[in-house]
């Protein structure tokens, strides 16, 4: 029997992206030299980055993916499902988010834009 699928998954490869590469490059130099000041970049800075360069990489984590109709395997890599920086994990979250709005907060009525705004204390434990 022969299965077509309208949706292929592809893997992204994040280090073959610019981004990816300026961050690998020189956020390590960047690290030491604050260090060498005696400053550093506040924790979830550090993470946001080290999380960035982990996404989408196999050799950090990855679930085998079996069809069960043809028995094909894929690799999936896992994702840093950050929000703050890394352009793919980003933009799913920014998707989910807009579908939750729509489907389940908005419910149909006419709103072209919203806006967040939360007081400067909340924004801080936030971020």
């Amino acid at each position: 029997m022969l299965v077509t699928h309208s949706h292929t998954y592809k893997r992204h490869r994040p280090e073959q992206t610019l981004l990816y590469q300026l961050v690998e490059r020189h956020y390590p130099e960047f690290q030491k030299q604050l260090s060498q000041k005696g400053k550093s970049l506040p924790l979830h800075v550090v993470k946001e980055f080290e999380e960035f360069l982990r996404c989408g990489r196999l050799e950090h984590g990855f679930l085998r993916v079996v069809c069960d109709d043809c028995k094909h395997e894929k690799l999936l890599a896992f994702s840093c499902k950050r929000r703050g920086f890394c352009p793919s994990c980003g933009a799913r979250r920014m998707a989910e988010s807009a579908k939750l709005l729509v489907e389940d907060v908005l419910h149909g009525y006419p709103v072209r834009q919203w806006v967040l705004s939360l007081p400067i204390p909340l924004r801080l434990l936030l971020a």
